[in-house]
């Protein structure tokens, strides 16, 4: 459906570029929340998600904090009490480097890799990926974004 209308836009915007930027906004809040409540039934929410699939790209090399940090795609809350929960539901686990006892790594447990391979499955099923666009269109909009971002 076209933005104006869903929103149910009565007058105008005073231009196209005001326009698009609560366009993509609202796009993007749509899509998460979407993700939130196919998040609800593993008990994670979307940071999570993040998170694990963040230490899973790492491909078994462990990662700092500041190290996680720097990748989150949002990074509202606090990382500590993100990463307790999920060390708690032992999908991560969290020790300190063997070169600095002062660092601490994080890893993704066999839990953690299983229980993402499910939420891709159900993410799938659900189309959460699956929008409107073109391949061509995807890259087009990638470009653009990374444009609009500077």
């Amino acid at each position: 459906m076209e933005f104006s209308k869903e929103i149910n836009q009565t007058k105008p915007f005073n231009n196209e570029r005001i326009k698009a930027m609560l366009n993509v906004v609202y796009t993007a809040n749509k899509q998460q929340e979407q993700m939130v409540e196919l998040l609800k039934p593993y008990k994670i929410n979307d940071q999570h998600y993040n998170i694990l699939r963040i230490l899973k790209g790492r491909n078994g090399e462990p990662a700092t904090p500041g190290q996680v940090k720097e990748v989150l795609l949002n990074s509202r809350g606090d990382l500590t009490r993100l990463v307790d929960k999920l060390v708690k539901m032992e999908f991560v686990s969290r020790g300190h480097s063997p070169h600095d006892r002062r660092s601490v790594e994080l890893l993704i447990t066999n839990q953690g890799a299983g229980i993402l391979a499910v939420i891709a499955k159900d993410f799938d099923a659900n189309q959460v990926y699956d929008f409107q666009l073109t391949e061509q269109e995807a890259k087009q909009l990638n470009i653009l974004l990374d444009k609009l971002r500077g």
